[in-house]
C-alpha cells in the first residue's frame, strides 16, 4: 500500500528525470500545511543555489499584519518574488519549475507564477 508521500514522490520522479536531461538548473517547491519552501537547485543536483521559505525572518515580517502564518497562497507569491530576485542576483536567468508530484494548482501555481512575474524564465 502507497502512502500518500510515497505517491508524490514517485509522481515527481519522471519529472526530475526530464530535468535531469535537459542539465538546467531546477526551481522545486516543497509545501507543508504551514509553510511553503523553494530551492534553485544545480543543474547536476548537488548544490542548492538559492533558498527561499516563509520561515524567514523577512518573509515572517511582511505576513505578520495578514491572517495565517504561511500556508497560503499570499505566503507563495511573496516566496516565489522572493526566490526568483535571489535567483537573478546569483546570476540565475533560466530554470526548470519542479513541483515535486504535487497539482499546479493553489500555493504551488501562485509561487511559479510570482517567480515568473519577478524575471525568471522556465
Amino acid at each position: 500500500m502507497i502512502n500518500k508521500k510515497q505517491a508524490r514522490l514517485r509522481r515527481a520522479r519522471a519529472t526530475r528525470a526530464r530535468i535531469a536531461l535537459a542539465r538546467v538548473e531546477r526551481l522545486t517547491v516543497f509545501r507543508s500545511n504551514l509553510h511553503i519552501y523553494a530551492q534553485v537547485i544545480s543543474a547536476d543536483g548537488k548544490r542548492v543555489l538559492v533558498t527561499a521559505s516563509t520561515l524567514e525572518p523577512e518573509v515572517r515580517a511582511q505576513l505578520a499584519g495578514s491572517k495565517g502564518k504561511g500556508g497560503n497562497i499570499a505566503a507563495a507569491k511573496i516566496v516565489g518574488t522572493r526566490v526568483a530576485q535571489k535567483a537573478r542576483a546569483a546570476g540565475i536567468e533560466r530554470v526548470a519549475f519542479d513541483r515535486a508530484g504535487y497539482k499546479y494548482h493553489g500555493r504551488v501555481k501562485a509561487l511559479a507564477e510570482a517567480a515568473r512575474e519577478a524575471g525568471l524564465k522556465f
